[in-house]
């Protein structure tokens, strides 16, 4: 018996015939054994449920009409899996050996309702994220409980629900149907398709909100995941279970990275997700279209909530695009996913949570934000063997303001993750791109997600890029430099040049490593700095034609041993000179 109900002393009987003696006993009987103790039975007549009766304890509520039998039916084969695509079959044996049962449901009604969010009462023993179905079908999900009251954000168009309406519990948390099939579509939060191909066949769901792993069922950070941009590969490399933040202004790149990220893993066994959080439905399409022209959507899913959708489903978005993330890691497979962006995510969040009157804290955001992205975030990780080597490795985006990456959600996601790529307006607008920040940007994982190879041609390009920028700063006002100086300088404009990579190019190892080892050596010293991005092109065209077994040794062995190093020097430089005398 629930607590709620101890204090009512008259269940109501509704039908559309009065219960004879033999009846009433049995009522009165299951009553006893239900609730502990004697109840009045307030018959009252009603024809709105034929075929049988509604039985009402307070907010517990026992509708054994046909309709109430139906929904039972219709509550089990919902959760029926599909078999190789055939539900027919299961159907019919679940239909075969169901038995109606006599179950409780807990029935309110509602307050409010309006922009998303419905208050309702009469739900007192509601869990926190359960679903909650509404009488014209729509859904819910608890996010706020008082004491006498709830508050529901909705999932689907509240012009149908009014003042009055009833409100039944599900006892199930939101969940998304995942599976394979989901591989090369587009769906909205709900996991439901809105690219026009049809319905997807899933074999199960997983829930969208789901405790991170813990620390013995993770394994250490090791493996590289490429993203073919040499200046993140060299100097901030991304591994396999790690989160890496992208943070910069608006349209300094951003979500080129990640776009540049999920077309290196092609072949690589790797399945993407991108996660697109109030953004225009003409952006996610055009989208869509790149990574199909880059044969990219073949391992890509993609979950929109655009900016038209309503805040409870740009809410939901992320925690969506991790339980589909979380059943291809927990099968084993590597998984990238991509949430872009978390700003547009904390607004819709702040937005939810002022309507549900939550108390306003730091720029009106509530006390739980950080929470609301460090348990999305803790669920990126490597598996255990024992669990079968699974990853999800998160890219999550933040959008600031003037470069100011001291702001409130900024330093949040900052502190949860394991180091950001910073990429700043100026060099942006200066032609620099991608427009890395080197002393801003970090990977706290290091030289650890690094192949042998990479990690050995990368040298100190950090430190000497640093030291470059600031020499740059000192000398920008000088007149007269020293030829010390003067080739330092050039020296760092080379390199600069150098990483400059245009979208949808992604390098592939053997191409980075060759570069790295022949800019180092200072085989580009004397070019020219507007020739240097056609020398390193027509450099590593000639290597990959005429030196390809160093090439493919690169891409097969990932070392590179003090031979071919020495090797490619020697190629490098007495390719430069030829370069130089055309």
């Amino acid at each position: 018996m629930s607590d709620v109900n101890k204090d009512i002393k008259i269940a109501k009987l509704y039908s559309d015939k009065a219960p004879d003696e033999k009846q009433k006993e049995r009522f009165y009987a299951f009553l006893k054994k239900t609730y502990n103790r004697d109840l009045e039975l307030d018959w009252q007549k009603s024809n709105a449920f034929p075929g049988g009766f509604r039985l009402e304890v307070g907010s517990e509520i026992y509708d054994w009409s046909v309709n109430g039998r139906f929904q039972q039916l219709r509550d089990i084969l919902v959760n029926v899996p599909a078999h190789n695509g055939n539900i027919i079959p299961l159907l019919k044996e679940t239909v075969k050996e169901w038995t109606p049962e006599v179950l409780a449901q807990e029935v309110g009604s509602v307050l409010t309702v309006g922009d998303g969010i419905a208050t309702v009462k009469g739900l007192d023993t509601v869990n926190y994220g359960e679903i909650v179905l509404f009488t014209n079908g729509a859904r819910g999900m608890v996010q706020d409980i008082r004491e006498d009251e709830i508050g529901c954000i909705l999932f689907d168009d509240d012009n149908e629900i009014n003042e009055g309406s009833s409100v039944r519990r599900t006892g199930k948390t939101a969940g998304l149907p995942a599976g394979d099939a989901f591989l090369g579509r587009v769906v909205n939060s709900l996991g439901v398709p809105i690219d026009g191909k049809g319905e997807i066949v899933v074999s199960r769901y997983y829930p969208i909100e789901y405790p991170a792993p813990g620390i013995i069922e993770r394994q250490p950070v090791d493996t590289p995941m490429e993203t073919g941009i040499l200046s993140i590969d060299s100097m901030f490399p991304i591994g396999r279970g790690q989160r890496e933040l992208i943070i910069g202004d608006r349209q300094t790149g951003k979500t080129a990275i990640a776009l540049d990220t999920i077309i290196n893993q092609r072949g690589k066994d790797v399945v993407c997700i991108y996660v697109a959080i109030g953004q225009k439905t003409s952006s996610v399409v055009q989208l869509v279209e790149t990574l199909k022209k880059h044969d990219a959507m073949d391992y890509t899913v993609v979950v929109t909530a655009s900016a038209s959708d309503a805040a409870p489903l740009q809410y939901i978005a992320p925690y969506a695009g991790c339980a589909l993330g979380e059943y291809f890691m927990k099968h084993g497979k590597d998984v990238l996913i991509v949430y872009d962006d978390l700003s547009k995510h904390a607004v819709a969040y702040r937005t939810l949570s002022l309507l549900l009157d939550r108390s306003p804290g730091r720029e009106a955001y509530p006390g739980d934000v950080f929470y609301l992205h460090s348990r999305l975030l803790e669920r990126s990780a490597r598996l255990s063997d024992k669990l079968g080597g699974g990853s999800m490795t998160a890219l999550p985006i933040v959008e600031t303001q003037a470069g100011d990456v001291s702001a409130y959600i900024p330093t949040n996601i900052i502190s949860i993750t394991d180091g950001q790529i910073f990429l700043e307006s100026d060099l942006f607008f200066a032609g620099q791109r991608p427009a890395v920040n080197v002393g801003l940007s970090v990977s706290r994982v290091g030289g650890d997600a690094q192949t042998k190879a990479m990690k050995k041609a990368s040298g100190a390009l950090r430190l000497d890029l640093a030291q470059y920028r600031e020499m740059e700063v000192f000398t920008q006002f000088a007149s007269d430099l020293d030829d010390t100086t003067r080739r330092q300088l050039q020296y760092g404009q080379g390199l600069m040049r150098m990483l400059r990579q245009p979208q949808y190019h992604p390098k592939k190892q053997h191409q980075q490593v060759i570069l790295l080892v022949s800019a180092l050596s200072h085989t580009m010293q004397d070019i020219p700095v507007e020739k240097v991005t056609d020398f390193t092109r027509d450099l590593i065209e000639m290597f990959e034609r005429e030196h390809f077994d160093i090439c493919d040794r690169l891409d097969d062995e990932k070392i590179l041993n003090d031979e071919d190093k020495a090797e490619i020097i020697h190629i490098a430089k007495a390719f430069a000179e030829k370069y130089l005398d055309r």
